[in-house]
């Protein structure tokens, strides 16, 4: 299995089969193997630092009814809020005292926050920060409405495919949403100029792992400069309420393979990663990634923001977030760092 990681390193890719191997292999002395390779490859592009993305929840109303999503459509028990844009606008600037240098905007699909209110707060958080990025995270949209945001001054937006195979997307999404359009919008943020991110859950319902292959292999073909995945996580007032969480080790393993096959990209040790074990974000950093999104949401609002049970850190103020990562990382031998946080170009390295 050695062979197939250190040559999965010196090419970023491997035949299929091959490929699976690695992914379903669940010896520990691989797992720790493939970290090993994978912080090596990080280190080589990004040294020890850490990238922090302010993120604000800014919304959790929905007009989309996904089968494993806390906020959804149908589930009557969700506490449904919407931030003003000055109170967003005042956690850019909480945001910008404690070091951040991105804020991600992140919110179910509300028809409230019509194309022009979304340019209109895109260009207030530009101007008072213009050393900043902005990233959207709003879901699927029109290409004219990317097209539009993009030219108000944002920089990326994150939307994970969830499961690249299409019969998997209709087992965890009801229609009319479908892979295809996902695919599309994906495709259409490329081509416009973000910085994209895509990414999946991990251990989702349904899921086996040829759709994981699947997966790595729409990455190949996508390029993004971001990759999003963490552990499937249940929430009580979901259809998929009594369904297992993903693999915490699982998880770990393709953060690694992702590491060795995009040895360039953004990858954030994730929330969820650190709500299914209490070391999750560290050991996260230490299969590969070099990303984390600590919350900059007001309190009040943060446990109505419940994509899934137990989330970490809905009490805790900004500041409290922001130092208790940089111990952590500081105690697993890495540096959170004042950065926008853009990927490496290949004439960087």
């Amino acid at each position: 299995m050695n062979t197939l990681i250190e040559t999965l390193e010196q090419t970023q890719t491997l035949p299929d089969a091959d490929l699976l191997a690695l992914i379903t292999d669940e010896r520990e002395d691989v797992r720790l193997e493939l970290s090993r390779r994978a912080d090596r490859v990080r280190r080589q592009w990004y040294g020890a630092d850490v990238y922090v993305r302010g993120l604000i929840e800014f919304t959790n109303y929905c007009k989309n009814d996904c089968f494993y999503c806390g906020i959804r459509r149908s589930n009557c028990k969700a506490e449904r809020y919407r931030l003003t844009a000055e109170q967003i606008l005042d956690c850019c600037d909480l945001g910008w005292e404690l070091g951040y240098r991105t804020f991600v905007l992140q919110g179910g699909e509300d028809p409230w926050w019509t194309d022009e209110k979304v340019c209109a707060l895109v260009r207030r958080i530009k101007t008072a920060h213009p050393d900043c990025a902005v990233t959207l995270s709003i879901g699927e949209k029109p290409r004219e409405s990317y097209a539009a945001y993009r030219a108000a001054g944002a920089d990326r937006y994150l939307l994970r495919h969830e499961t690249a195979n299409e019969v998997h997307y209709r087992y965890l999404h009801p229609e009319p949403l479908s892979c295809a359009n996902r695919k599309r919008c994906l495709r259409d943020l490329k081509e416009l100029g973000f910085q994209v991110g895509a990414g999946f859950m991990v251990g989702a319902p349904g899921q086996k792992p040829e759709h994981l292959l699947e997966d790595l292999r729409f990455l190949q073909e996508l390029q993004p400069d971001m990759i999003g995945i963490g552990p499937f996580l249940p929430h009580n007032d979901t259809p998929f309420r009594d369904e297992a969480p993903g693999s915490f080790l699982l998880t770990l393993r393709l953060l690694s393979i992702l590491r060795l096959m995009f040895p360039r990209v953004l990858l954030p040790a994730t929330t969820a990663l650190g709500t299914i074990h209490p070391l999750g974000r560290e050991l996260g950093m230490q299969a590969g990634a070099n990303v984390v999104m600590p919350n900059l949401s007001p309190v009040d609002v943060r446990e109505k923001y419940k994509l899934y049970e137990n989330k970490i850190c809905t009490g805790d103020e900004a500041a409290q977030c922001r130092s208790c990562l940089e111990r952590r990382m500081e105690r697993v031998g890495y540096r959170v760092v004042v950065d926008r946080g853009d990927v490496k170009k290949i004439q960087e390295k």
